[in-house]
C-alpha cells in the first residue's frame, strides 16, 4: 500500500471503532481498546504510525451480549463476523468488517470467508486458578488454534507440514468451537480468575518472561476498571491503569522500536475501499 492508502485504511478502521463504541455505550457493554491500539492511545494519541490494525477486547459475557446487539450496528458502516455468521470463517474471535470494502491478507487469497477492512473483537475467557490447569488449557487451546489455522497453513507450508495441516483442515470448524466451549461456558465476569484469549498465544508468553502464575492470563480489572482515552480525536474506552497493563505487554512501552521493526503485522494481498468516502 502507498502511505496514502495505509492512512486511509487506518481511518476506515477508526469508523469501525466509533461504531462499536456507540453500540456498546448504548447497551452498557464494557470493552477496552487493547494491544497496539491501547499503546497508540497512550504514546501517540491515536494509531501507532505503522500499525495496520485495531484491537478491542471484552470479557466473555460482554462479548456474548455484544453479539446479541450487533443488529444495531449501522449496516452502511459495518457488520459483525464470526463463525456463527459466516460458516467459512475460521478464527476464534470476531471482527467488524467495513461494508463495501475488500481486504485480503497475503497467503489468505484462497479463503472463502467474507473479507473487508476490519477491526478485531477479542473475547477473553477465564483461565484455571492452578498453574497446572493453565498449562493444560494452553496446550488444549494451541491444538484448537492450529486446526482453525490449518486452512491457511496448508497453502503456505511445504512437505510433511503441508500434509499434516491438510489433514487437520478436514476437521469441521463447528467441531473445534464445540471443543472450546469446555472453557467458554465456564467464564464469568465476576469470577476472580485471570483471563486469556483462547485462540491466540497467551500474552504473557509473547514479549518477555513473567512468573508462571502470571504467564497465561491477564488481570480482569483491566477490563472492568476503565477510563476514556483520546484516539485520533475521538474518545474510546481503555484500561484505567494503562501503565501496569502496557508494561505487562511490552515492557518499556514508551521506547520506540528500531526502524527495521516498524512494520505492519501482515502484508496485504489486495485492498479495495469500495464505496467508502
Amino acid at each position: 500500500m502507498t502511505p496514502e492508502e495505509f492512512r486511509r485504511m487506518q481511518l476506515t478502521e477508526l469508523e469501525l471503532l466509533i461504531e462499536l463504541d456507540r453500540v456498546c455505550r448504548k447497551n452498557g457493554i464494557n470493552y477496552v481498546i487493547s494491544s497496539g491500539t491501547m499503546l497508540g492511545a497512550v504514546r501517540h494519541k491515536g494509531y501507532i504510525p505503522w500499525d495496520d490494525d485495531a484491537d478491542i477486547m471484552m470479557l466473555r459475557e460482554d462479548y456474548e451480549r455484544f453479539k446479541k446487539v450487533t443488529d444495531e450496528l449501522d449496516p452502511q458502516v459495518c457488520y459483525f463476523q464470526d463463525h456463527t455468521t459466516d460458516p467459512e470463517y475460521r478464527w476464534g474471535y470476531g471482527k467488524l468488517r467495513r461494508t463495501g470494502t475488500t481486504y485480503i491478507r497475503l497467503g489468505q487469497e484462497h479463503l472463502k470467508c467474507k473479507t473487508g477492512i476490519f477491526i478485531d473483537v477479542f473475547p477473553y475467557d477465564d483461565v484455571p486458578k492452578s498453574s497446572l490447569g493453565q498449562i493444560v488449557q494452553d496446550i488444549y487451546c494451541y491444538c484448537c488454534r492450529k486446526i482453525l489455522w490449518s486452512e491457511v497453513a496448508k497453502m503456505n507450508c511445504k512437505g510433511v507440514a503441508r500434509l499434516w495441516f491438510s489433514l487437520l483442515s478436514k476437521i469441521p470448524v463447528r467441531t473445534v468451537f464445540k471443543w472450546l466451549e469446555v472453557y467458554t461456558k465456564r467464564s464469568r465476569n465476576n469470577s476472580p480468575n485471570r483471563v486469556r484469549l483462547l485462540c491466540f498465544p497467551a500474552i504473557g508468553t509473547l514479549y518477555y518472561k513473567h512468573p508462571l502464575k502470571e504467564r497465561y492470563g491477564i488481570l480482569k480489572k483491566w477490563f472492568t476498571d476503565r477510563a476514556e482515552y483520546e484516539f485520533e480525536g475521538e474518545k474510546l474506552m481503555g484500561t484505567k491503569d494503562y501503565d501496569e497493563c502496557l508494561t505487562y505487554w511490552y515492557g518499556d512501552y514508551m521506547k520506540l522500536p528500531p526502524l527495521e521493526q516498524r512494520e505492519q503485522h501482515a502484508p496485504v494481498s489486495y485492498i479495495d475501499f469500495g464505496d467508502t468516502k
